[in-house]
């Protein structure tokens, strides 16, 4: 069976995956982009930037993990706050995420959400289908849409601490960021004695992040 992965999921020092006050400006809220300072240089980060191509970027031991992302992956499932910042029914319907017209996922991506609304389909293979479902279920309809490859969970952390709840992840590659946040939202709050489960390895980076792996054992 395909596996479930995380990969590249900043958090502070705190444990706080995002900010507070999420705006159309701000997708992490106060954080702004303090927490993924630390991907910004790497080769990965450059080749997905348009304007960048895959000309540039750094290729130390961040980019390493960072290059994982898209290794062997069919589809995304995301929470509706990584796909934008309105809440309740929709008001917008043209609004499309903050990635522009050609998002970087080019796979099926699931957004979970109480407020369905009908499918977005971009440019290069990328299409937003949004979702009213349980961690389980939509794992289940994901991995349909992956056609044999792996999922990834995309975040944001009330939507990776769900599947970690429920047991549903295989693996997971979180940064611990040296920032204190102090408010926002929490990846870690009712996961007690989640390393149990887990294979855990850490490797410190020169731009002063740890990158810690869990690998279920």
């Amino acid at each position: 069976m395909s596996r479930v992965r995380v990969h590249n999921f900043s958090i502070s020092l705190d444990g706080f995956g995002t900010g507070d006050v999420q705006t159309a400006e701000a997708p992490f809220g106060h954080a702004g982009s303090r927490l993924h300072e630390w991907f910004f240089p790497t080769r990965t980060f450059q080749g997905m930037a348009e304007s960048q191509g895959d000309l540039g970027g750094s290729t130390g031991v961040d980019d390493a993990f960072a290059r994982n992302w898209a290794t062997g992956i069919g589809a995304e499932i995301m929470g509706r706050n990584k796909f934008g910042p309105q809440r309740g029914p929709w008001e917008n319907d043209e609004w499309k995420g903050w990635w522009g017209d050609d998002p970087p996922f080019h796979t099926p991506v699931y957004v979970l959400t109480h407020h369905p609304r009908a499918s977005i389909e971009m440019q290069s293979g990328t299409t937003f289908h949004f979702i009213d479902a349980t961690p389980a279920k939509a794992l289940e309809v994901a991995r349909e849409g992956a056609g044999g490859l792996d999922v990834r969970i995309g975040g944001g952390p009330s939507t990776i601490r769900q599947f970690l709840h429920d047991d549903l992840i295989d693996y997971m590659h979180v940064v611990v960021v040296p920032i204190v946040l102090a408010r926002g939202e929490r990846l870690w709050d009712g996961l007690e004695g989640l390393e149990q489960r887990f294979d855990v390895e850490s490797v410190s980076s020169p731009s002063g992040v740890t990158h810690l792996t869990f690998a279920r054992r």
